[in-house]
């Protein structure tokens, strides 16, 4: 099998980045594989409910980055991988892996990882999602009161400590390293389309 075409898609939370990478996926098929950063979410299985609570999810540090950058590295050599999966009732790993095995493209997708070199190399294409931080934390704060079970004010609280910091440190100065910024409002189908020839048409090394 050919070597497959990684695309990287990025964006602040609640930017969009993760329904525009769903929806690329499902335009390019079944040969299509999307791993999600927020998989890699360390362990933090020895510490109690309340002080993983207070950590700081925004930081590159949160992440086994390193451990993705393996299994990218193997998916790439055509070997099949056992991508983690994370909890965020608890704020940690579940027990439960999900097998990913190589396919024609894999779409990778998280806030931080045009910030980070090793990933950025092992990408053939990448994007950042973009839209207004007004929007964002809307969007952030409806997603995690009602699918992760969290309180409005935790959300505010965490948004304000570490999210929106974090965002100008890292996620926003990280917009440079894209070959293509898509608005993070509407449907953006026409970029769909865009990013779904490139996908498709590349002869892919």
């Amino acid at each position: 099998m050919a070597e497959p075409f990684v695309i990287g898609i990025a964006g602040g939370t609640g930017s969009g980045k993760t329904t525009f990478a769903k929806a690329l996926a499902q335009r390019l098929g079944e040969d299509c594989t999307l791993i999600a950063h927020d998989c890699y979410y360390r362990a933090q299985d020895s510490k109690t409910l309340e002080e993983r609570a207070k950590l700081n999810y925004d930081h590159p540090n949160a992440y086994e980055t390193e451990l993705l950058v393996e299994h990218l590295k193997q998916l790439r050599d055509g070997r099949s991988v056992e991508v983690p999966t994370y909890d965020f009732s608890c704020h940690t790993r579940s027990h439960e892996v999900m097998l990913v095995h190589p396919s024609r493209v894999i779409i990778v997708e998280g806030i931080l990882i045009l910030a980070d070199e090793r990933l950025r190399n092992l990408m053939d294409l990448r994007i950042f999602v973009d839209v207004d931080a007004d929007v964002r934390i809307l969007r952030r704060l409806q997603r995690d009161v009602n699918e992760r079970g969290r309180s409005i004010q935790s959300v505010i609280d965490q948004y304000l400590a570490t999210v929106k910091p974090m965002h100008n440190l890292y996620v926003e100065p990280s917009k440079s390293f894209a070959n293509i910024v898509v608005p993070g409002i509407g449907s953006n189908s026409m970029a769909l389309d865009l990013v779904s020839q490139i996908a498709s048409g590349e002869n892919h090394k």
